[in-house]
């Protein structure tokens, strides 16, 4: 089952989250949180995203004209498994 959330951080410069993810039953199997941000032209621009879309948690930056910069591991853990008990 695919959830979205959607909120405006901050009317004034148009910042917004997006937040969409899949559950399997109870667990996360996918997710991607999306921070954008509104240019002179009034458009959202992505400037950040964290996902799961590798099975790897990843962060990617843009850069200002919304191109991405290239991917870095945000946390070398395969997604699913940050939350077993030790």
């Amino acid at each position: 089952m695919s959830q979205r959330y959607r909120d405006v951080l901050d009317y004034e410069i148009g910042a917004r989250i997006v937040v969409e993810f899949t559950l399997d039953r109870r667990e996360v199997v996918d997710y991607a949180v999306v921070l954008t941000v509104d240019d002179e032209a009034g458009e959202a621009v992505t400037v950040r995203v964290y996902d799961g879309a590798h099975g790897v948690n990843e962060m990617h930056r843009h850069d200002r004209s919304g191109e991405k910069r290239p991917r870095r591991a945000s946390m070398p853990v395969p997604l699913g498994k940050e939350c077993e008990p030790r």
